[in-house]
């Protein structure tokens, strides 16, 4: 095989690297800066090239930029403790394969350079310490309760072709944050990880305060937040619902905390999904179906409550009735009839001025507020103009369609819905989940 080149000035992290790399059997050059590297090439192809950032007299950008024109077959993973998701972001878009933040994890490293070697260009989850439990379901068999089953599909799953970025705001930072999506291998289900390859399996269970979840949690910024052992990304319903919708079965999200929220829809995360390209894969999907109600809340219009129910396909129907301009409301959707592209994805998030301003002083969220939603004040919308007449209740569908992507399949039911926050969504899933695991 040939050489790994590893390009750092830093001494002990080239001699830490060295060895670890040579234990695993590789053999390794070490370039103590960019014109070394370049030296070197005309005399020996790297099969796989390890690249700080910050280089003594060089951009590793540039230097990324500058080896691609004639090695853009050879993987790049690119190195930084001085950088964030905004250049793992650009690296990607350069032509990088991976990105990962120092001090480095070495099991995360050594699972990245073996995807990147492999002749099959996917990425796989490693099975270190640093990897926890998915406890998803792999489909590996049918389990069949009372309440629900999961079943075998005739659809198969589905993957991105290749890996694509997206830059944005953070809704609850309200900093400049990004996101990469890339393709994963067949029952390895919806995965985020952090810049320092920390994996949070995109499911119900890792939802942040999973054991504590019922309907009299107070609102806490509006948003689905996902968390395993101190790490966190937020504001994911959005990007999930859109890969729900579009048949997303395996991917990984790489962010820094935060899913850019854009302009508080999930047009952009569709169109993302497509500059990628879909992948069918050589295994069906499992489906969830519901063979019996499950409900949460009271079931009159006073009152918010959900259900699901048996039904031959899927369907939401929803229900809204707020302060004005909104006032009552009602929507269904079922993707065999409506397009949830057209229809429900450009769909943004919505909230008053006054909630908003309260949210900003007492810190729970940023300025990213301003920019993704729908603004009330005084009975009006005061920033915007509405994509659809009734654009609110197509939002709480899309919102309800995300947080039921984290039971981690397709589902056959009817949904049934009256003003649901995102903690009513999530107890309804996390009721589907409890029922799946303990029959």
């Amino acid at each position: 095989m040939k050489p790994i080149f590893l390009v750092d000035d830093e001494p002990a992290i080239c001699e830490t690297l060295e060895g670890v790399l040579q234990d695993e059997g590789y053999t390794v050059v070490s370039c103590p800066n960019a014109d070394t590297l370049f030296e070197r090439l005309p005399h020996q192809e790297p099969s796989l090239v390890l690249l700080d950032v910050w280089l003594p007299g060089a951009d590793g950008m540039e230097v990324l930029q500058e080896f691609k024109k004639d090695y853009s077959d050879v993987p790049v993973i690119m190195m930084s403790g001085h950088a964030g998701i905004e250049s793992a972001v650009t690296a990607i878009k350069l032509g990088a394969y991976d990105f990962l933040e120092k001090p480095l994890i070495l099991e995360v490293l050594l699972e990245k350079v073996s995807g990147a070697l492999a002749t099959q260009p996917q990425i796989h989850l490693d099975e270190s310490p640093s990897n926890p439990e998915s406890n998803r379901f792999t489909g590996e068999g049918t389990i069949h309760t009372r309440t629900v089953s999961l079943v075998e599909s005739d659809q198969p799953q589905r993957t991105l072709k290749k890996n694509v970025v997206l830059n944005g705001t953070g809704l609850l930072s309200g900093r400049n944050t990004g996101v990469i999506v890339s393709p994963l291998g067949v029952n390895e289900g919806i995965v985020f990880q952090s810049l320092d390859g920390f994996t949070i399996p995109g499911n119900i269970t890792s939802l942040e305060n999973f054991s504590r979840i019922d309907t009299s949690q107070p609102f806490t910024a509006n948003s689905t937040v996902l968390a395993r052992n101190g790490h966190r990304v937020r504001t994911v319903e959005h990007l999930l619902a859109a890969l729900s919708m579009l048949g997303i079965s395996n991917v990984q999200i790489k962010t820094d905390g935060e899913i850019p929220n854009i302009d508080g829809s999930a047009e952009s995360f569709c169109k993302l999904i497509h500059e990628a390209g879909i992948e069918n894969q050589s295994k069906n999907v499992k489906k969830i179906v519901i063979h019996k109600k499950i409900a949460v809340g009271k079931e009159d219009l006073k009152n918010t409550h959900l259900f699901a129910e048996p039904y031959n396909g899927f369907e939401i129907k929803m229900r809204v009735n707020y302060y004005a301009p909104i006032w009552e409301q009602n929507f269904t959707f079922n993707p065999s009839q409506i397009s949830f592209e057209k229809e429900i994805a450009p769909a943004r998030s919505f909230n008053t001025f006054e909630s908003i301003d309260m949210a900003q002083k007492s810190g729970k969220v940023g300025s990213g507020y301003l920019n993704s939603h729908i603004i009330l004040h005084d009975g009006k919308v005061i920033n915007t103009k509405l994509r659809y007449p009734d654009e609110f209740v197509r939002h709480k569908i899309l919102d309800l369609i995300g947080d039921l992507y984290l039971i981690g399949f397709p589902i056959e039911g009817c949904f049934t819905a009256n003003m649901p926050s995102h903690t009513f969504n999530q107890t309804l899933v996390k009721k589907m989940h409890t029922a799946l695991t303990e029959g």
